[in-house]
């Protein structure tokens, strides 16, 4: 008998109704009551309910120390049943043991609510990760990634994976992971950025999903120091406001996604999903340092960047002015960005790039580059870096690079906003932070 996913038998219950199936998964909870042995076992996709009445032969053997989290196939006749989980029983069981367990999980994984803390959670992450609140969680970020190769694929972007040891820090600074290559110092590559522009001279459009790396010594809620970034890079615009286009339409795409195709988590999070505006509103950054000192009577008007209490204020002005969870703040300062950026041409001060503020946190870091070899030298030298290290990278720029722009989006800081969690570690499969290297 082929064997049937939960989710399968709660969406044919109608046509499966009386019919035997068999499903494998783990013993998430058995309970006697009145001489019934209720069991619920949970696979990969979600929970079904098999009941066995005066079964004497399986209650003993889910007695004989076979515990919750035991492998076990059971086979069954579906009934319908409104009340049970998905609608649907099995009844007249027949139980098979593949692996019993007896050690009780350091946490309970067969309560409805996740009670336990942050610190227990990823402490105890290779079991915590199977509750179901977890698992619906890690699952909405597949759909994130699966929604975004899907949008981008449909605009014929090409797909690539970048080297992850890099010889050169490509945002500058000193928050990189240094390492010892065969005698010569490397670094674990802080964002795919110089590698994704050299692709865009040769596919014209190109994304990447795939972990970057940033030795920053934060211990907030809202840093790691791995993380899933979703890149996208494209040739021939006019300016960063193109980028912004496709931003919007990739998010756009995402939540549509995820509102069709992961309605079950949803649900199980209480998830609302934002509305993405046809044209997402935008504010310049020196007016939002104008409005931010004219609304709270704080003067950040001079200072390079937007703080996390900035960019709060601005995400309730947005949500207050044009109903939206999303904001664009373009033109930050030249001094802030880095070396590869392009300038404002009636602005040189600000630049061609921009912050998107999602629910009063930044989401995603984009916007035009610059493409002539001659602005690179002259960029370098500003910066004060030296050209050897990029001089792979300023190669493409020797032979003609179109202009072009792109974005980069946190994977974990999306659905950190998306589902508000208040701590991006929870947002994340196996985090890595200050304190944490395992699991």
């Amino acid at each position: 008998m082929e064997r049937k996913r939960t989710i399968e038998v709660a969406t044919e219950r109608a046509t499966l109704d009386g019919k035997r199936v068999h499903i494998a998964g783990w013993l998430h909870s058995f309970r006697r009551l009145g001489g019934i042995t209720f069991l619920l076992v949970r696979d990969g996709w979600g929970l079904l309910q098999a009941v066995s009445e005066n079964d004497a032969e399986i209650a003993a053997l889910l007695e004989s120390g076979v515990g919750v989290e035991s492998i076990i196939v059971v086979e069954g006749t579906v009934h319908v049943e409104d009340q049970a989980p998905g609608g649907v029983e099995l009844h007249n069981l027949s139980v098979e043991v593949l692996n019993a367990v007896s050690k009780t999980p350091p946490i309970s994984l067969n309560k409805r609510k996740l009670s336990a803390n942050a610190v227990t959670l990823l402490d105890h992450a290779p079991v915590a990760n199977r509750h179901p609140v977890r698992r619906a969680t890690l699952r909405l970020s597949g759909g994130i990634m699966s929604g975004f190769r899907d949008i981008l694929t449909s605009e014929n972007f090409t797909e690539i994976q970048t080297p992850k040891i890099v010889a050169a820090a490509t945002e500058g600074g000193a928050n990189v992971f240094q390492l010892d290559y065969f005698g010569r110092p490397a670094y674990l590559a802080q964002s795919p950025q110089f590698y994704k522009q050299i692709m865009v001279g040769i596919f014209e459009r190109v994304f990447e999903v795939g972990p970057v790396f940033r030795a920053e010594p934060h211990d907030t809620t809202r840093h790691l120091n791995e993380y899933v970034s979703l890149d996208a890079e494209f040739g021939f615009i006019q300016d960063h406001t193109e980028v912004m286009a496709l931003l919007r339409d990739v998010l756009a795409h995402v939540f549509a996604l995820l509102g069709e195709c992961y309605a079950t988590e949803l649900a199980l999070l209480h998830v609302q999903l934002p509305h993405v505006p046809s044209e997402i509103p935008a504010i310049h950054f020196a007016d939002a340092q104008e409005l931010i000192f004219a609304q709270h009577n704080v003067d950040v008007r001079g200072e390079p960047d937007l703080s996390p209490q900035d960019e709060r204020w601005l995400g309730a002005w947005a949500q207050q002015e044009f109903g939206s969870d999303l904001l664009f703040v373009t033109g930050y300062p030249m001094r802030k960005r880095p070396f590869y950026t392009h300038p404002d041409p009636q602005r040189p001060e600000y630049s061609n790039s921009f912050d998107l503020l999602f629910r009063g946190t930044e989401l995603v870091t984009g916007g035009q580059r610059l493409h002539r070899y001659t602005d690179y030298i002259a960029a370098l030298e500003q910066a004060q870096l030296p050209l050897e290290p990029f001089r792979y990278y300023l190669t493409a720029f020797e032979h003609g690079m179109p202009p072009h722009g792109g974005f980069a989006i946190g994977m974990e800081r999306l659905l950190m906003q998306l589902l508000d969690i208040p701590n991006i570690k929870l947002a994340t499969l196996f985090p890595r932070d200050l304190h944490r290297l395992v699991p």
